[in-house]
């Protein structure tokens, strides 16, 4: 039977509301205890470059106030380097990042950046901090997952969840076949990107993914049922998979 599947709900877009306005409201922390409350095993922070949601104060409350693992998500710079080793969250996921883009457009090419990234990865790991790599479910990306010593890979799950039909099955194989190869190489995979109620079954099925990182919709969900309501609701249709 596989382990149960745990759910990371990432709270950036509570914090894109509160800037688009200014102020204190809504906060983070107190949208990151909610969820904890409802189900979710650990929160995701993308602390961008840009500071467009999460902010550097939010980064040291959600480290004050939580009781469950925080996993930052980076870039790979000096200067996210330095914040994640001040602060020391359980987990670091490096992921690409674009100035000019809305969203995480795709995977890390970690193949082509194996000298960039690997002094960054030692370093993480040398901290305690559990690396993880923001990737597309390619076998070439996974070797250099296992070159880089990154004990956790994350399969970026915006192309599943843009296609349907044909494309779907396919991409679905793809990442199926993906983390059965990094699990036979003693690497943790985990998935997210564009998950919903009706799409993250299939993926919340096979069997090795250990994590899923949702947020994004989660947050807009709040808006019709409450936060509490839509994680719960996540959590029922992943264990439901399971």
């Amino acid at each position: 039977m596989p382990a149960p599947l745990r759910l990371g709900v990432n709270i950036d877009h509570v914090a894109t509301i509160r800037n688009a306005r200014g102020g204190a409201h809504p906060d983070p922390v107190k949208a990151a205890l909610l969820a904890v409350k409802a189900g979710a095993d650990g929160i995701t922070a993308h602390l961008r470059e840009d500071r467009r949601h999460i902010r550097d104060e939010d980064i040291a409350m959600l480290m004050a106030a939580l009781d469950v693992p925080l996993n930052l998500e980076m870039a790979a710079t000096q200067e996210m380097l330095d914040i994640a080793l001040r602060h020391r969250p359980h987990a670091a996921c490096i992921v690409p990042e674009k100035r000019e883009e809305r969203t995480t457009e795709g995977g890390l090419d970690a193949a082509g950046q194996l000298e960039t990234l690997r002094p960054i990865v030692a370093q993480l790991g040398d901290a305690g901090i559990r690396v993880s790599l923001f990737i597309e479910a390619d076998a070439a990306q996974i070797d250099a997952a296992i070159q880089l010593g990154a004990p956790v890979v994350e399969f970026h799950t915006g192309a599943y969840a843009h296609l349907d039909g044909g494309g779907r099955a396919a991409e679905l194989r793809r990442i199926a076949d993906a983390a059965a190869l990094a699990a036979k190489n003693g690497i943790e995979p985990h998935a997210g990107h564009g998950l919903t109620f009706d799409n993250v079954a299939p993926i919340a099925a096979i069997p090795q993914i250990a994590e899923l990182n949702i947020g994004h919709f989660l947050i807009g969900e709040a808006i019709f049922g409450g936060l509490e309501g839509s994680i719960r609701e996540m959590r029922r249709q992943m264990d439901l998979a399971r």
